[in-house]
């Protein structure tokens, strides 16, 4: 890279101090405006009440699953081997729908046309006085026969913007900000992109010292320093706990949203949240946490280890607030396949399928959703979870539900999870959960 002053007139060094640094400030300023410019298009139009394409994507276990087959297939390739993944257009809006998922409603349409990339993206927004979603599109074509693909259009809304602007305004953003080292760890292995009208072919290649870094970097982002301060927490009321007595999942939730009322304000509610909740889960579900969520599990060490309860079983305490960590981190939809699969699975080899397991399911993910969809519910439900008196403040009691089914009985009552049998019992419990206090915020 040349250095700055090689951009400045040869007579520089002559210059008026003031007119040197009136140079300088250009040259710094240029790229800092570009991004204001495109940042307030952006909100002025690309953000709107009205979706481009519809939020709220429902997969299915098989869209999961093949997902997930997607975006762990460079991991086959061994470090300084040479890899090449094929992805349809099917595979791209798999991929692509999971992956903003996670982190809030969003919906991609993703289409292959004329060798071209067709994005169109829409996102749920957090509340706010300008819109509920945004909406972009843009396109990715290999120009003059580049190996990479380079953006050929950018639209905010309605606004057409020019692709060379807005290709380096991004680029600005991304090496300016913490994007820049997830950017160059996704990039840095891939070779070549190829587009055709079928399927993209991606070739890359990958050394030992680039899994490192990966592993390291994202490994050290996943650590939540604020996690110890919870976990320290959980530590203390289980020291204090009556062993004649159970551990109520209400005895570690109460105390444990009390502390998340008194760090929080409204810019860090829902983070606390997901922290309190996690910290929870690594106590309750212990061996569970790194086969449902994708960080480690924690470092949770108590001398005194209870199994914990809802009304006097262990398993709805699990289910409960795993479906609420795995919904506060990723997806209430997600959250839903799993406990869906796993009474399969069950009904198939284990102890059978259970609506009971099922109720603490859903409510474990309404739980989750509400404690971290907006800064305001947030901080509601930590008040709410402050003056419970027990968990039936936030469980409804299931037992009357049918539980131990196998297969074959599972499929001589309700047939399968698309019936109008088991729909209409999947909505019966879903009312239940919608009828208590704690859940009544929209």
């Amino acid at each position: 890279m040349k250095p700055i002053t090689s951009n400045l007139p040869a007579s520089s060094s002559n210059l008026p101090k003031r007119g040197l640094m009136k140079i300088l400030l250009r040259i710094i300023l240029l790229p800092l405006a570009a991004i204001m410019v495109l940042c307030g298009m952006l909100v002025f139009f690309g953000v709107s009440d009205v979706p481009d394409i519809a939020v709220g994507w429902t997969p299915t276990r098989d869209d999961i699953a093949r997902a997930k087959k997607i975006l762990h297939e460079g991991t086959k390739t061994k470090p300084d081997e040479i890899g090449k993944i094929e992805l349809s257009q099917a595979d791209l809006n798999l991929a692509a729908n999971y992956l903003l998922n996670r982190y809030r409603k969003s919906a991609a349409n993703i289409a292959l046309k004329n060798n071209v990339l067709r994005f169109t993206i829409t996102m749920k927004l957090p509340p706010n006085s300008f819109g509920d979603y945004i909406n972009i599109s843009f396109r990715l074509g290999n120009d003059d026969n580049s190996e990479l693909p380079t953006l050929t259009k950018f639209k905010a809304g309605k606004l057409l913007l020019p692709a060379k602007f807005a290709a380096f305004v991004i680029d600005a953003i991304i090496k300016n900000t913490s994007l820049n080292e997830y950017f160059i760890l996704a990039t840095r292995p891939i070779k070549t992109i190829e587009i055709d009208q079928q399927k993209i072919a991606i070739t890359y290649s990958s050394s030992m010292e680039t899994y490192i870094q990966a592993r390291n970097f994202l490994t050290h982002s996943n650590e939540n320093p604020n996690l110890d301060i919870y976990q320290q927490k959980i530590t203390d009321i289980v020291a204090q706990h009556d062993p004649e007595w159970r551990l109520s999942l209400a005895e570690l939730l109460k105390p444990v949203f009390e502390l998340a009322l008194q760090r929080s304000t409204l810019k860090n509610a829902i983070e606390e949240n997901k922290t309190a909740i996690m910290a929870v889960n690594n106590y309750v579900n212990k061996k569970e946490t790194k086969e449902l969520l994708s960080f480690p599990a924690s470092k949770l060490a108590t001398e005194k280890r209870y199994p914990t309860f809802l009304y006097k079983r262990i398993d709805l305490a699990q289910h409960f607030i795993g479906s609420a960590a795995i919904s506060a981190s990723e997806n209430g939809q997600v959250a839903k396949v799993v406990g869906e699969e796993k009474e399969l699975r069950d009904a198939q080899s284990g102890s059978g399928f259970s609506f009971i397991d099922l109720a603490a399911d859903k409510a474990g993910t309404r739980f989750g959703e509400i404690a971290t969809s907006s800064p305001e519910k947030a901080h509601q439900i930590q008040k709410m979870m402050s003056q419970i008196k027990d968990y039936s403040d936030f469980m409804p009691d299931p037992r009357d539900l049918p539980e131990h089914m196998n297969e074959v009985e599972f499929k001589q009552r309700y047939q399968s999870i698309d019936s109008p049998t088991y729909k209409e019992l999947s909505k019966q419990i879903d009312a239940r959960i919608a009828t208590m206090p704690i859940y009544k915020m929209d």
